[in-house]
């Protein structure tokens, strides 16, 4: 789509993300707070695996994001406690700068640069 570095909006207060009804196979659009590392985008469910929307990105991990009238497709994770424990909390000590709360689950949406999957998912900490 388009080749926006994600930093521009890392002080913006919210973004949007569509993902697919595990059960009617719906769009379903939220709005919620996010941060920016690495050029992806990070997410944190308060209800971690009980919110809706990690249980449609269980079920079909391709999102849409929109942070104003910028939109892009992306692929999202849920992040693993115990292999992403480092990267988990370098995102949630983000989150806490920005919006004095860092708990739940952490979400990474890794934008499709021109529509296409990204080769790897995670990041590797201090690699950008």
């Amino acid at each position: 789509m388009t080749s926006t570095r994600l930093k521009t909006f890392a002080d913006k207060q919210v973004l949007y993300l569509t993902t697919v009804g595990r059960r009617t196979g719906l769009p379903r659009e939220i709005e919620i707070w996010f941060v920016v590392w690495c050029e992806r985008l990070y997410l944190f469910a308060e209800t971690r695996e009980a919110a809706g929307w990690v249980m449609n990105i269980r079920r079909n991990p391709k999102v849409m994001v929109r942070i104003g009238e910028w939109r892009i497709d992306a692929t999202a994770r849920v992040l693993d406690a115990s292999a992403d424990r480092q990267l988990w909390d370098q995102v949630a000590a983000i989150a806490t700068r920005k919006y004095g709360w860092g708990d739940g689950l952490p979400v990474e949406v890794t934008p499709h640069p021109s529509g296409r999957s990204p080769l790897r998912p995670g990041i590797e900490i201090g690699a950008c």
